[in-house]
């Protein structure tokens, strides 16, 4: 772990991330809607063939999708207003 703590790689990752978030702090909410979207038409599209490939897929998008929004929803109060 103290290799990770000292990288200074990572850390100019994560201060990346967070000054871009900083600036659009409503960015990763948008990107959780358009998954659980794109999540039901692949859904839809999957229990209409039949497929259960699509449905398994659209499934993980959906948990995916939610993940990304409650992460954006968690991140924008701290990230400043």
């Amino acid at each position: 772990m103290r290799r990770l703590d000292s990288s200074r790689r990572l850390g100019r990752m994560i201060d990346l991330a967070s000054s871009s978030l900083a600036r659009r702090r409503g960015l990763p909410v948008i990107i959780g809607i358009l998954l659980v979207a794109v999540a039901l038409i692949i859904d839809l599209v999957g229990y209409a063939s039949n497929s259960r490939a699509l449905q398994i897929t659209g499934t993980i998008i959906h948990s995916v999708g939610v993940l990304f929004a409650l992460v954006g929803l968690t991140l924008a109060t701290p990230l400043g207003k």
